[in-house]
């Protein structure tokens, strides 16, 4: 069993939150939440904050999971995967019609524009009121 440290409010906690298992005290890595409307439990990763109706599971627990009968299991990618090849074909895609030319020129209007103000190397703009026929 490890010292325990003690300070003027009693034992120290672990910042590591814990399995919600019995008698588990591996590190928390999954969190299982009911969607009980939908007959679902979603596994995904570790929440940022425990949350009251959330369960914190280490990653035995995580993968020996099962939903009760007529229930489907959803399990998120964790944060720590890979991105599938469909993901990085899907960003490069998207990086080439951003930086392919817009159809027929440049349709975004030049100079019409009126500089209202500037902090740094940013600039207001305000748009120019049309000239009118006098």
């Amino acid at each position: 069993m490890a010292p325990r440290t003690l300070t003027g409010y009693g034992p120290t906690v672990s910042p590591v939150r814990r399995c919600s298992r019995t008698a588990c005290s591996q590190p928390a890595v999954f969190t299982l939440t009911y969607v009980y409307a939908d007959s679902t439990a979603v596994l995904g990763p570790l929440a940022t904050y425990a949350e009251p109706h959330c369960y914190d599971l280490c990653a035995e627990h995580a993968e020996r999971l099962t939903a009760p009968r007529g229930w489907e299991v959803v399990r998120l990618p964790s944060e720590g995967a890979p991105p599938s090849t469909d993901d990085l074909e899907a960003l490069a895609n998207a990086v080439r019609e951003a930086a392919r030319p817009a159809p027929g020129g440049g349709t975004e209007p030049v100079g019409q524009g009126v500089e209202v103000g500037r902090r740094g190397h940013l600039r207001v703009l305000r748009s120019a009121q049309p000239q009118r026929d006098r």
